[in-house]
């Protein structure tokens, strides 16, 4: 049964004082997720925003253990991981990657498909704050149309978004989820799921991010809502292949309505150079994307149903 506010693990995992951002997504989302993972949970940790949270050796913020790796080798690592625990005969401990966009859209992909496909069993978490936020907010595979990074500092992102939620599905592994710190009730329990599960699990965070993106940090958890109303980034799972809504998503697409994404662009400097015309690209790119997830969660429910 999924929890509430008033049945979620008390106990905290990350101390007062860590190094994070004011208004930082991620520590809000990292505080989310430990309290559904508990104890017997080992974390690996590539180089990052989290590496930052966590702290600098031999003090750390963190109650759990942690193993930093480079950029591409969380997936090898965490299997290793898994390996080690298994001939000890430590089955019961949870070997969690919690890694950035840039090392999971970008330079980490070739590690992850690779355990994907052995289906190691451990979770994966990409949290996505669309770019290299920890090194100078570069661009990544991840960051969206129309967004000005570090390295698309005159004429801004060209592409969309790489679709990484599709990649992790032609693998076939068992769950797959989104989550969003502005729904911690809902992030919370997906991690409790997935713990659950065995093989390969992914989860993919909405992580905002006041300095990357350019706004108050005292938005944060309006810009993760407003992600979410307007279809931006949909909160949904699959599990053994079926796909559902989740949350808010949910009574959206039972609603049949969601908000125009001007209102979540026009909340970011990061999008201070679109023009009307390229919003209206971005705007079609979602309602395309939102349809495709709606007719699927349709015949998902239909195919699925008892």
């Amino acid at each position: 049964m999924p929890e509430t506010l008033f049945k979620i693990n008390a106990k905290e995992y990350i101390l007062p004082g860590n190094r994070s951002c004011q208004g930082c997504g991620l520590s809000l989302a990292y505080r989310m997720a430990l309290k559904a993972l508990r104890e017997k949970t080992i974390m690996v940790i590539g180089p990052s925003c989290l590496c930052v949270l966590h702290g600098l050796y031999p003090s750390t913020a963190v109650m759990v253990p942690g193993l930093n790796t480079t950029f591409a080798s969380a997936g090898a690592a965490a299997s290793g991981l898994v390996a080690g625990l298994r001939a000890l005969g430590r089955d019961d401990e949870t070997v969690v990657a919690f890694i950035g966009d840039g090392g999971t859209f970008d330079m980490g992909i070739q590690s992850l498909s690779g355990a994907a496909e052995r289906q190691t069993d451990f979770i994966y978490v990409c949290y996505d704050n669309e770019g290299y936020m920890n090194t100078g907010t570069q661009r990544s595979s991840a960051t969206p149309l129309g967004a000005i990074t570090s390295t698309t500092p005159l004429l801004a992102k060209e592409e969309h978004k790489k679709d990484l939620v599709r990649i992790m599905e032609a693998h076939e592994v068992p769950y797959i989820a989104t989550a969003n710190p502005a729904y911690p009730i809902d992030l919370y329990d997906k991690f409790v799921k997935a713990k659950k599960i065995k093989g390969t699990r992914y989860l993919h965070l909405f992580i905002p991010c006041p300095p990357g993106w350019g706004f108050p940090p005292k938005d944060t958890i309006r810009l993760g809502r407003l992600a979410v109303e307007t279809g931006v980034f949909p909160l949904f799972e699959i599990e053994n292949g079926r796909f559902r809504f989740t949350g808010r998503s949910r009574a959206l697409a039972e609603r049949g309505h969601k908000i125009p994404v001007s209102n979540y662009l026009e909340r970011q400097a990061r999008f201070g150079r679109m023009t009307p015309a390229q919003v209206q690209v971005f705007q079609q790119w979602v309602d395309r994307r939102w349809e495709e997830y709606v007719r699927r969660a349709e015949a998902d429910a239909k195919h699925f149903s008892p």
